[in-house]
């Protein structure tokens, strides 16, 4: 059954999806206000018996209806722009990781480190266990350092796909013959999870993203230790 709180944003874990989760809300809270505001206006337009028959113009509240949606727009669009600038921001990446999607599976590589290299397919419904999560769990999770910026490659082998993490603010097109870049940051540990938001074809629903944030030392550990 939908509950409110299947409406809602996955919970943030990355200080960019907290921002867009405080401008959604900035931006409902504005119209909520306008939607009480309007409907008001009208519903008291049909209740009432006012009339003027000589009323050929009013050029203040013309002049009215014109400034305070302008101001409101200004309201929403200045921290709007902050926010799309602050997405394409790239800050120091301590690694770069890329990803490729083919259908209908991910590859990923860590050029930065002995070039690590391994594909990541969801696991199969046959052999999954009472422990994972069906049809989001992967065979080869991504690794990746909390608290450290990370940049990600993005491109395509054969057809469009999109690499999401909703947690995360990410969401990039992996466009064949094309690299596409983003940044994030993930300030707690855990297992965060996405899947291709392009439909790509029959299997598009079953090539998701795990993510394993892990700390510096753990991570490092985990470089040294891969064969």
């Amino acid at each position: 059954m939908m509950t409110w709180s299947n409406l809602n944003f996955q919970n943030s874990a990355s200080p960019l999806m907290e921002q867009i989760i405080f401008f959604h809300d900035h931006t409902l809270i504005i119209l909520i206000m306008i939607t009480i505001l309007v409907g008001y206006i009208m519903s008291s337009l049909f209740l009432n018996k006012f009339n003027n028959r000589f009323l050929l113009e009013n050029q203040l509240i013309e002049l009215i209806w014109t400034i305070i949606p302008a101001i409101t727009l200004i309201f929403i669009a200045l921290p709007s722009l902050k926010l799309l600038y602050l997405l394409d921001e790239l800050n120091n990446p301590l690694i770069t990781l890329k990803t490729i999607g083919h259908q209908w599976y991910w590859s990923y590589e860590y050029s930065d480190f002995k070039n690590i290299e391994f594909d990541s397919y969801m696991i199969q419904q046959e052999d999954n266990q009472q422990k994972n999560f069906r049809l989001l769990d992967v065979d080869n999770h991504v690794i990746i350092p909390m608290n450290n910026q990370i940049r990600i490659l993005i491109t395509a082998s054969d057809v469009i796909h999109s690499w999401t993490i909703p947690s995360l603010g990410v969401k990039v097109d992996a466009n064949p013959g094309r690299l596409n870049q983003t940044s994030f940051f993930i300030n707690r540990p855990g297992l965060f999870f996405g899947q291709c938001s392009e439909i790509c074809g029959t299997n598009h629903s079953f090539m998701p993203i795990m993510i394993e944030s892990i700390s510096l030392n753990k991570f490092i550990n985990w470089i040294n230790n891969y064969s």
